[in-house]
């Protein structure tokens, strides 16, 4: 039968998703607190589910890995609603494609997965900007995550949008979204705003009704400020850390009901320039027993963590800026590409003890290719495609102004100014303290100079006369998503200086470079015969057949820097060789063209082509070579995975 609701609800909330819906009788899940339990449908029942984000896997792809994750035991999954994913601009929204969450929510359907939902409207999943918009930071006084006005006007907008379409799939209406998670780890969040969180609770049952099952999950530092009475109260920690402490402390604040650890961490997050994250099966496993043993409902972050294509990557801020790879791995159960793990099997066999699993075999790892070298060619240095990078034109400012403030989102921005005086000696270029964001590719008269970046170098010596031409290209290396409570402007945040002269009059070109790679960069036909070492930033490109099977492949850049790279224009993420721990990014299969077609790649190198610019398919990744330990030296291992936050 259809799902069940009032007549004045279905002429609202009626989508034409409900259509998806199977036809099944309507249930209920709801905790019974006098015997520290769930009830689904009335009867006993303990979620063991894991975490993965659709917007970190091609569309074609999440049938295969939700039915691995059923498959391995698992009875529910876990994932956020990046609002940046599906409202790129104020008022318009996209839920087409790959950010079809309803598609999403029916293949977790079919695979017999039950739904935990996390819709934010902050996520933090080391996503750009936590899942915040970045026009919200068009009015740089807004106040992120608090009842100021502005920000609530637009989390207003937003849930109405979501919230109604997710409706119908709330389980006592036939759906599979068990409960539903308001805000994420507020108590990690300094605000500490109890209005707000008020106001999100009253949001959500206001649409969503109260039948379903309203939660929220904070580290045990964020129990305070992060639980709110009328809504259910979960924790979330790794299997370093003190389990019998974490969940006595929750006791205090709330003393019945069963007991969940939201965010049971199987591995870790990777930042540049520092070495892979890995967290042993026999750990996992065992820290896994022992919550089922006390009869708690578990989810695991992360079962499968996906990649971070495009520019989707977030950061993190612990003393200094932390960019997140565009690998997220995650050392998950589930690689990358999808395969079982051996520690997938020791999870595998620690809940079969517990409950039933799935008959039958898991399926093998997913055919994988090799190819190359490649030669790629030249196109020509950025400069030289600069109209069609920006084919409005620049923007005139005296002072440089940000990403935000000329509603670039993502990417690059190219600031020139000319020099108005002589500098015959060299002569420091620096930007003040918190004054780029994140980093700059200088060049003068087109002649690349070197890097400046947020964390560890401000200052070039450069020389020049009157009437040269000064470019500063700006990257934006992905949006602070925790760890900060400030927001994250992207660009020249204060003028560069010359010496002691501000540097002033300047040309603003907000590029779209995924635009241009994807219409407009031809193929073999360079600009330029030949390019001054180091090269700065330029294109490179080459077409290429695969002859055999088509498969999941790793593509490895050696002896590149780093830069940004597209297959069949389809943005597949940062690269940054020289510096580490990531050498290969991941190739979903469906993104390649199978034999009679030509492949295309296409390359923008920041900051140096290798002598020879090639490239080479692998069958394997290689996730842990951190190359220049001097970029970041913090540590990882056990001191981090004991962190909440994500």
């Amino acid at each position: 039968m259809a799902p069940q609701r009032s007549a004045s609800l279905s002429a609202l909330l009626l989508p034409l998703a409900t259509l998806l819906l199977p036809q099944v009788d309507t249930g209920s899940f709801v905790v019974d607190w006098k015997n520290d339990r769930f009830l689904l449908d009335g009867a006993p029942f303990r979620y063991v589910s894991g975490s993965l984000h659709y917007f970190r896997v091609p569309p074609v792809l999440w049938a295969d890995r939700l039915f691995k994750m059923r498959m391995s035991g698992l009875n529910a999954i876990q994932f956020y609603v990046p609002w940046n994913y599906h409202e790129p601009q104020p008022g318009v929204y996209n839920f087409n494609g790959s950010r079809d969450l309803l598609a999403f929510l029916n293949e977790a359907y079919k695979a017999n997965l039950l739904v935990i939902l996390r819709p934010g409207p902050y996520i933090c999943a080391e996503w750009e900007m936590g899942g915040l918009p970045s026009w919200l930071l068009r009015k740089p006084k807004i106040h992120l995550r608090t009842s100021d006005p502005d920000f609530l006007a637009a989390v207003d907008s937003w849930f109405n949008v979501l919230l109604p379409k997710i409706y119908p799939w709330l389980y006592h209406n036939g759906g599979n979204i068990i409960s539903v998670q308001v805000e994420n780890e507020y108590g990690s969040y300094k605000a500490c705003d109890v209005s707000y969180l008020k106001h999100l609770a009253g949001l959500f049952r206001a649409i969503l009704g109260d039948e379903i099952l309203l939660f929220t999950t904070d580290g045990p530092e964020g129990l305070r400020c992060g639980t709110l009475q009328g809504l259910f109260a979960t924790v979330d920690f790794g299997p370093v850390d003190n389990m019998t402490k974490i969940f006595t402390l929750l006791r205090n604040y709330q003393p019945h009901g069963p007991l969940v650890n939201s965010e049971y961490y199987t591995g870790w997050l990777d930042y540049w320039g520092q070495n892979h994250s890995t967290r042993s099966s026999l750990t996992v496993s065992r820290g896994l027993e022992n919550m089922l043993k006390l009869g708690a409902s578990v989810n695991m972050y992360m079962f499968y963590g996906g990649t971070n294509f495009g520019y989707w990557n977030g950061a993190d801020e612990k003393g200094h800026f932390l960019p997140i790879t565009t690998s997220y791995d995650y050392d998950a159960p589930l690689s990358e590409a999808g395969d079982p793990t051996p520690k997938l099997f020791a999870l595998r066999n620690v809940i079969s003890k517990f409950q039933e699993i799935p008959l039958g075999p898991l399926p093998p790892p997913s055919t994988k290719m090799t190819l190359g070298p490649l030669t790629l060619h030249l196109d020509g240095s950025l400069l030289t495609f600069l109209d069609r990078l920006c084919p409005q034109g620049p923007i005139h400012s005296i002072l440089p102004v940000t990403f935000e403030a000329v509603k670039q989102d993502h990417g690059f921005m190219l600031y020139r100014t000319y020099l108005i005086d002589n500098y015959a000696e060299l002569t420091p270029f620096s930007v003040p303290k918190d004054g780029l964001h994140d980093r700059a590719y200088v060049m003068v008269n087109g002649v690349f100079q070197g890097v400046l970046d947020r964390n560890i170098k401000h200052r070039l010596l450069l020389m020049g006369k009157m009437g040269d031409k000064l470019d500063v290209l700006v990257e934006n290396m992905g949006r602070l998503s925790f760890g900060s409570n400030s927001s994250d402007f992207k660009g020249l945040l204060k003028p560069p200086l010359l010496g002691q002269a501000v540097l002033t009059q300047w040309l603003i070109f907000p590029l779209k470079t995924d635009a241009f790679v994807k219409w407009w960069l031809p193929v073999q036909s360079p600009k330029e015969a030949r390019l001054p070492t180091p090269s700065g930033p330029t294109f490179y490109s080459t077409v290429f057949e695969i002859l055999g099977t088509v498969g999941d492949t790793f593509l490895y850049l050696p002896e590149w820097s780093k830069g940004q790279v597209w297959i069949n224009g389809f943005n597949l993420g940062r690269y940054w060789t020289k510096l580490g721990p990531q050498q290969t990014l991941y190739v979903p299969r469906p993104l390649l063209f199978p034999t009679g077609t030509f492949n295309k790649i296409t390359l923008l190198e920041l900051e140096n082509v290798p002598s020879k610019p090639q490239i080479q398919f692998l069958d394997k990744p290689i996730l842990n070579s951190t190359l220049h330990g001097t970029y970041l030296n913090m540590p990882l291992a056990e001191e981090q995975m004991a962190l909440s936050g994500h």
